[in-house]
């Protein structure tokens, strides 16, 4: 086995027990509504997991590929590339603007208003959920992650949602995950009295033009809030045991953290997009930060590939990677100076400033409009 090929298994397996682990642990929560929502703010992560590992077991161990349903693998694909955000060289940040509106905002206003005058009227068409009076997810956000267009997901009332869960299980089960008595992820940390806090639902053409950017510019926005809503998410996973040995949960907070400033770069250098003076200072804030030029720099592309795709990324010192280290012995060879706990603590310090950063952009412009 070369050590490339062994790297990938080693991830693969990691995420695999994760992925039973936040089954386990979603299953203990006795809030029902709790459950469903932390596991649809997972469903990209999962697809991540699912979507990656197949395309390199095809390649490495055709007989470890499980497949999906043909119905359920582009769904698994969409869900994926979801966390690309700006970042998408098939949309990009004009392409997914209007991906957004077209295919989840206005769907979802026409169904919720679909009932009658007083509904087309005053209806809601947004649902707002919180955690700590945080903004963690919102319908919008949470049907952009599924990978599920907003019709099917709509008039099936959540079965889909249902049968995608049920094949993870079985493909993560064929690959050896197994349920325990607790998964010791991040949910065990979660308070539920802290879960529904300030949840509304709210006209989402009023909502999107009272944040970030304002009335001018409520697309962005719409975009901006689901940016903010996995930051805010980010930090829960940050509140577990998930230091450096915790390869799947820092994972998910590294890759979330990187494509975001990835997609805040994207937009502030991007001339297209008019922003207000508030918006560009706050913006140009986050975007010209100490860590977030840590984080953008070149060398930490090849990294986030590794963790996106699980195999490394010529060239690099082979000598220095070793499965049996945190997180593959990668972080000094790409971010010289760290160790992997002082990565770690640096990149989820940066998560709480980038949500910070973000709500106060967002709050910024409802203060202005009181």
């Amino acid at each position: 086995m070369t050590l490339d090929e062994a790297v990938i298994r080693c991830g693969i397996a990691k995420d695999v027990q994760y992925a039973a682990g936040l089954a386990c642990d979603i299953r203990s929560l006795k809030d029902g509504r709790m459950a469903a929502i932390i596991s649809l703010c997972l469903t990209p992560y999962l697809s991540l997991y699912v979507y990656e590992s197949y395309a390199k077991l095809k390649t490495i161990d055709p007989t470890k590929a499980v497949s999906l349903s043909a119905t359920v693998e582009p769904i698994v694909a969409r869900s994926r590339h979801s966390l690309k955000l700006f970042d998408d060289n098939k949309r990009g940040i004009a392409g997914q603007l209007t991906y957004f509106r077209d295919e989840i905002l206005t769907p979802h206003r026409i169904w919720f208003r679909r009932k009658n005058f007083f509904a087309r009227l005053f209806g809601a068409d947004l649902g707002i959920f919180r955690y700590n009076t945080r903004i963690i997810a919102t319908t919008h956000s949470l049907t952009f992650n599924s990978g599920v267009e907003s019709s099917v997901l709509l008039s099936e009332n959540g079965a889909i949602i249902r049968r995608i869960y049920e094949e993870y299980g079985r493909y993560f089960a064929e690959l050896g995950a197994r349920l325990g008595a607790s998964g010791n992820t991040f949910i065990l940390s979660l308070d539920p009295g802290k879960f529904g806090q300030q949840e509304e639902d709210v006209r989402s053409e009023k909502y999107y033009q009272e944040v970030f950017d304002g009335p001018a510019n409520p697309d962005l926005n719409a975009l901006l809030t689901f940016f903010q809503c996995l930051m805010n998410f980010a930090e829960l996973v940050a509140l577990g045991n998930s230091g450096a040995d915790d390869y799947s949960a820092f994972k998910i907070r590294f890759l979330t953290l990187y494509q975001v400033l990835t997609s805040l770069r994207m937009l502030s250098n991007d001339q297209s997009q008019a922003l207000s003076a508030r918006s560009t200072k706050l913006l140009t804030r986050l975007v010209e930060a100490t860590e977030t030029q840590l984080l953008l720099s070149p060398t930490a592309r090849p990294f986030r590939n590794t963790l996106m795709h699980y195999n490394l990324v010529s060239p690099i010192d082979t000598t220095r990677v070793d499965v049996t280290q945190p997180l593959f012995g990668l972080v000094p060879i790409y971010f010289p100076g760290h160790t992997p706990d002082s990565f770690v603590a640096t990149v989820d310090r940066h998560i709480a400033t980038v949500a910070a950063g973000l709500a106060e952009w967002a709050d910024s412009m409802q203060t202005r409009l009181v």
